[in-house]
This record gives C-alpha cells, sequence and structure tokens, in this order.
C-alpha cells in the first residue's frame, strides 16, 4: 500500500524529515498552505521554534485546517517542537503557543536548558522492534512530565517518556531526522498504513 506523508514547511528542520521518507520510499509533500493538506494519508510536524510555527500557521489558515483534519482521522507524528504542538497540556510561560491537543500528555518547553545542554544518546528503553539502542538527537528539547491512561511510552531516556503515541499520534521529543536510524520514521509510516 502507497501512502502520502505530509511535512509541515513553515518553519523548522522540515527538510530532513522529507529526505529520510524519500529514502525509505515514501510519497512525500511539503505542506504549506491548507489546500496542500490535500491527497495525503498523514503528516509530519517537524521541530523548530513552536511560538514561530504557531504564529505561521494561524496566518496562513492552517492551525485551523490542521485541527479538522487531524478531528477527522488525519495521522501526525510531531518531532520536538511538533511534539508540543501536539499536547494538551504545554504548561505555564507559553501563551503564544497553540497546541491541537490531541496527546494526553503534559509537556515543558525548553525543560532541560538552552542549547548547550543538546545531547545525542542512544535509548537502550524502546518498544520498536529490535533489541538495538535507538539513536536520538536532543536539541533544546521539551520534556514529557505527565502522560494520561490511554497513553503508550514506547522510548524512555533517563525515566522520562520521549517516545509516546495515542491513537492516531505519535510524538518524540528528539531528533531522529538527524540521524541515519529509520525506525521511528518507519514505525509511523506502519502507523498510516494501519499496520502498527
Amino acid at each position: 500500500m502507497m501512502v502520502t506523508i505530509g511535512v509541515l514547511a513553515v518553519q523548522g528542520d522540515f527538510e530532513e524529515h522529507m529526505a529520510m521518507l524519500e529514502t525509505l520510499g515514501v510519497e512525500v509533500k511539503d505542506v504549506r498552505l491548507p489546500r496542500d493538506l490535500h491527497g495525503i494519508d498523514g503528516i509530519i510536524l517537524p521541530g523548530g521554534e513552536s511560538t514561530a510555527m504557531t504564529t505561521i500557521m494561524l496566518r496562513r489558515g492552517m492551525w485551523d485546517a490542521l485541527k479538522k483534519a487531524f478531528e477527522e482521522g488525519l495521522p501526525a507524528y510531531g518531532t520536538c517542537a511538533g511534539s508540543i504542538l501536539l499536547a494538551k497540556d504545554i504548561g505555564a510561560g507559553s501563551d503564544r503557543v497553540k497546541p491541537f491537543g490531541m496527546i494526553d500528555m503534559v509537556i515543558e518547553r525548553n525543560a532541560y536548558g538552552r542549547q548547550i545542554a543538546s545531547r545525542e544518546v542512544f535509548l537502550e528503553e524502546h518498544e520498536l522492534g529490535e533489541d538495538e539502542p535507538l539513536h536520538a538527537v536532543f536539541i533544546r528539547a521539551p520534556r514529557i512530565v505527565k502522560v494520561g491512561p490511554a497513553v503508550k511510552v514506547l522510548a524512555t531516556y533517563d525515566g522520562d517518556p520521549v517516545l509516546v503515541r495515542e491513537g492516531n499520534f505519535l510524538a518524540s521529543t528528539f531528533h531522529p531526522e538527524l540521524t541515519d536510524d529509520y525506525r521511528v520514521h518507519e514505525y509511523f509510516v506502519k502507523m498510516v498504513k494501519g499496520e502498527v
């Protein structure tokens, strides 16, 4: 079954996601305006700056269009800033970010500190079907501090959830697209196809 995955291309590292999906042989479409949602089977919300992404989406009418698409069942995967946008609760001090509220989790922006606190790690604890550690890059990463009962934790780091899923929605606080580890993207494609 062939699927087309859109990548929200308003701000952030969308090109890296597109390249990774193309390497997997998936049809890819950049999504900048509401009309670009036509014909896609799932969408990736990339890392970047969640405030800027919110501002641009609201200005272009993308926020309302995406919210409607999510409520109608469009699967989504958010990395870093994208995970913030999928959360129900993003804590205090984030008035200019408007999350979609699709994953029952509390997430804190920039929870690990500034850029200097960024790190590259190998996650030993994950549920992506292989024993090999999952390669993860954290850049000014948010922290998932609480998840609801319907949220499945697929990977943890230092006891914190870092890869979670609720229904059609997947979120990671790290950037798999900046590595050569394709497993998270493969998992999302399988989600879109209804295989996992």
